[in-house]
């Protein structure tokens, strides 16, 4: 059974890449020694969208969009973009060292914790429920017996 995702970034700023995440992003990590740090991300999920070409892209999500790019800014992270209302959530992106940018999103739909347990909704989830159902219905994870 998978219990997890092992996701790799490859770049000529490696270690900077990796003080990035140390600090400004604050992850959690374990050293593996030799200045190797593999950062244990809080949750993760995957999603498969069409496209033309293929290709994989890092996006981060948060609860509270504008706290979280308040508090990211605060540590020295340049966003590249204001955030912008889409129909899956609130979006905005920054740059990670050697010109990489990721995104930053706040969630419409409620997501399923990993127990099935339910989590308490977000300022644009609150604000979303209020309007109309969410686009993208997350499945409830059950337990295999």
């Amino acid at each position: 059974m998978i219990r997890g995702m092992h996701a790799l970034i490859y770049s000529p700023q490696a270690e900077e890449l990796r003080a990035f995440f140390r600090d400004k992003l604050e992850l959690p990590y374990t050293d593996t020694g030799g200045g190797w740090l593999i950062f244990d991300v809080p949750e993760a999920d995957l999603g498969c969208h069409p496209s033309d070409k293929a290709f994989h892209q890092i996006s981060f999500y948060c609860d509270d969009i504008e706290d979280t790019v308040e508090s990211m800014k605060s540590r020295g992270v340049e966003f590249t973009s204001r955030i912008t209302d889409q129909s899956w959530g609130r979006l905005t992106h920054f740059l990670a060292p050697g010109g990489m940018e990721m995104e930053l999103f706040e969630p419409k739909y409620r997501k399923a914790g990993r127990s099935g347990s339910k989590k308490k909704a977000g300022p644009s989830q609150r604000r979303f429920k209020k309007t109309r159902e969410p686009t993208m219905a997350m499945p409830k994870r059950g337990r295999r017996t």
